[in-house]
């Protein structure tokens, strides 16, 4: 009883904000969002991908997501890998335009302790419950909530997040090895004050078969009330139909029922060679008429570029696939970990996945501009910048392509968004300060970095302005397994008229273990010596990584 009055009373508390809190008061250049996760030890004082969404219809009421170790089992020695069966889907609440954040506990499966039972989790709940595991890729929206009379914001929000989810072990909840699934709410300040029935039950959205691994998906929720399809939800996913190998078409599945049913079409071929290559890193948003834009990284003459199809019904039919950026992908293969890096050898992985914003006048959509907005990290090795170009014709044409980033930024996982109104744009990266690196005797100092400029009438961009920088950090210090680091793939970014937030990884707080580097080193060189053990041979705050957010006041009303 004590615990049901304890959630009552923060319920209450968290709804008295929601009405009361003012904007001004609550814009802050850095939070803290993953504040129920330990400082120590590794695994569970770890995340990373951060995602982030901001109510159009209250834009002080903010959802966050990121894959959060948090309930997952210390280290055993020098095995450091995730722990069977749970879950990894952090999940954060905001009801201060990011001032403040809280991080719900509910019931679920956990292992924090070392040991796997039913307790307290801080990720996604009803996965358990329903034979699946939260396994990360984090994307949130939220959108109008459906009602009798259709889809209206009188109704109230609801928030959508869409993560992939694994089979329990021993059980089947779908066919493959991964699906893209969706957790819906529509009372944000219960789901924040640990109600676990304010979730519904996690649906699956991909078509699954045997073979299918679900990868990196993004989603959105038309909330522009002027849009023909309002209220529709989009999620665009690469589908691997050889469990991580070729071919891998992008797919994008819509409903039009408030996420309990989903309808797929498939986007690209399916097939990929050395001409063609891979897709990977889909975004997708609507314009204030319901337009469906999505945009995905593929290969053009054996060249990187970003494609992009559009719908005009709905997400039933779209348009042929078209580049509309080149890019000069970031990183080098590491032969350690066998990824693409950033900051040097056995280090952070990275890629040059887009960030889509449209301004589309939302929740109204009576002062869109429809102005499309791209950005992704895009240079050689140690002249890395974070690309931004814009579009006013609906993706037609497209602005020429200019640098965000500060100057001395090695500029990584940059995300944008525009307003709705089409006048101020947001920025973020993980700006690293140093080259990159053949040694791991060195740092790797890296930081968020916030931005800011204003967007005239053409779509033209300004000069951007440094809103904040985070505190430094070193990526070493950081470890996803003990062969390379945590900081990896994408960051997010949102924006109301009058306000901005964007969420970053940040590494102040983890402490760097010269024994893992002397590990990481000897793979380098090529004469492995024994892995060590986080938990006696580094020290407890080695692989601390946390998501921060800041929330920045239109500089230039």
């Amino acid at each position: 009883m004590a615990r049901r009055l304890g959630i009552l009373m923060t319920l209450l508390l968290l709804t008295a904000g929601l009405a009361v809190t003012p904007l001004a008061s609550a814009v802050s250049a850095e939070s803290k969002v993953t504040v129920g996760s330990p400082a120590t030890p590794y695994l569970p004082n770890g995340s990373n991908e951060p995602a982030l969404a901001m109510d159009a219809h209250s834009p002080a009421v903010l959802a966050a997501g990121a894959n959060d170790l948090v309930d997952n089992s210390p280290c055993n020695g020098s095995s450091c890998d995730l722990t069977p069966d749970i879950g990894i889907s952090g999940i954060y609440f905001s009801f201060d335009s990011g001032g403040t954040w809280t991080q719900p506990t509910y019931t679920g499966l956990t292992a924090q302790n070392g040991t796997t039972h039913v307790g307290d989790i801080h990720t996604l709940p009803n996965y358990f419950e329903n034979g699946m595991s939260s396994h990360g890729d984090p994307a949130l929206a939220f959108g109008p909530k459906p009602g009798p009379g259709g889809f209206s914001w009188a109704n109230g929000s609801r928030l959508y997040y869409a993560n992939l989810a694994f089979p329990l072990t021993g059980q089947t909840p779908f066919t493959g090895a991964s699906a893209a699934a969706v957790s819906r709410t529509d009372n944000v300040a219960a789901a924040a004050a640990g109600v676990q029935s304010a979730w519904m039950d996690p649906v699956i959205v991909s078509r699954q078969n045997a073979a299918l691994l679900t990868d990196k998906e993004d989603i959105w929720a038309d909330n522009a009330a002027t849009s023909r399809f309002f209220g529709n939800v989009y999620l665009c996913n690469t589908a691997f139909r050889s469990v991580g190998g070729p071919p891998q078409p992008i797919v994008l599945s819509a409903s039009r029922d408030g996420g309990s049913t989903w309808r797929q079409r498939q986007l690209t071929s399916a097939t990929s060679s050395a001409q063609s290559g891979g897709r990977q890193g889909c975004a997708v948003r609507t314009d204030s008429t319901g337009v469906v834009y999505v945009v995905w990284e593929g290969t053009a003459g054996g060249q990187s570029v970003f494609y992009l199809a559009r719908s005009f019904d709905g997400g039933s039919n779209f348009e042929k696939p078209r580049p509309v950026a080149t890019v000069h992908d970031v990183g080098v293969f590491d032969p350690v970990s066998g990824r693409i890096v950033f900051d040097g050898f056995a280090g952070t992985r990275t890629d040059s996945f887009p960030s889509l914003s449209i301004a589309n006048g939302a929740p109204t959509g009576v002062d869109a501009t429809d102005t499309i907005v791209l950005t992704w990290p895009d240079g050689a090795l140690n002249h890395e910048q974070a690309l931004v170009q814009t579009s006013t014709d609906h993706g037609i044409t497209w602005s020429t392509p200019v640098n965000a980033a500060e100057a001395g930024d090695r500029a990584d996982n940059s995300a944008v968004a525009i307003s709705p109104d089409g006048s101020d744009l947001y920025l973020v990266y993980n700006g690293y300060l140093d080259p990159f690196q053949t040694t791991t005797a060195n740092p790797r100092r890296m930081q968020g970095v916030a931005r800011h400029a204003d967007v005239g009438v053409a779509g033209t961009v300004g000069s951007f302005t440094t809103l904040h920088r985070g505190a430094v950090g070193d990526a070493r210090g950081t470890t996803r397994t003990l062969n390379r680091e945590l900081i990896y793939d994408y960051q997010y970014a949102a924006a109301a008229r009058d306000y901005g937030i964007v969420i970053w990884m940040d590494a102040r707080d983890a402490a760097v273990c010269p024994a893992v580097n002397a590990y990481r080193q000897s793979l380098i060189d090529g004469s492995p010596i024994p892995a060590p053990s986080p938990l006696t041979d580094c020290p407890p705050t080695f692989g601390n990584l946390d998501n921060y957010s800041g929330s920045y006041l239109d500089p230039t009303p």
